[in-house]
């Protein structure tokens, strides 16, 4: 009988923290969301170069960073998942919340510095783990950069 509570609180605990950890995520995507409607007039370019038939003032390197952690119920889940194989959908998510948010910071930075356009914007994705040690949790720094300009 004693097993059988420890499971169910063990269980509840488990639910809760997945219920709370769901509510933030969606929290997250929907102030995504929001920012990214308000940043939608600062255009974001790949290529290297702006194109020559304009003129450009204040260059400057623009930078987006954020440090984000996945939670301990969402690696228990991803645990079970990857035991069975096929996609790791809440891993896939988290990428996502970064990418978007390390792109709207860097627009953020852009907007501040008068800018209406970012060009050569790169990517960079890096985790966070301790060499060859097992971290608890799963953490990785998303940065998105590139070069800000304001047209004359």
């Amino acid at each position: 009988m004693e097993l059988l509570i420890q499971l169910g609180f063990f269980a509840g605990l488990l639910a809760i923290g997945l219920v709370f950890g769901t509510a933030a995520e969606r929290r997250h995507f929907s102030s995504l969301k929001q920012r990214e409607a308000d940043l939608r007039d600062i255009l974001v370019f790949a290529e290297r170069l702006p194109p020559a038939d304009r003129e450009y003032r204040d260059a400057a390197l623009v930078v987006g960073s954020v440090v984000l952690g996945e939670d301990y119920f969402k690696r228990a889940f991803a645990s079970l998942k990857s035991f069975f194989g096929g996609r790791l959908t809440m891993y896939e998510a988290l990428m996502d919340r970064g990418r978007r948010e390390a792109a709207v910071r860097m627009k953020e930075e852009a907007r501040q510095r008068g800018a209406s356009m970012i060009f050569n914007v790169r990517f960079e994705t890096s985790s966070l783990a301790d060499g060859g040690a097992r971290q608890a949790v799963f953490s990785a720094e998303f940065m998105a950069y590139g070069t800000a300009l304001g047209t004359r």
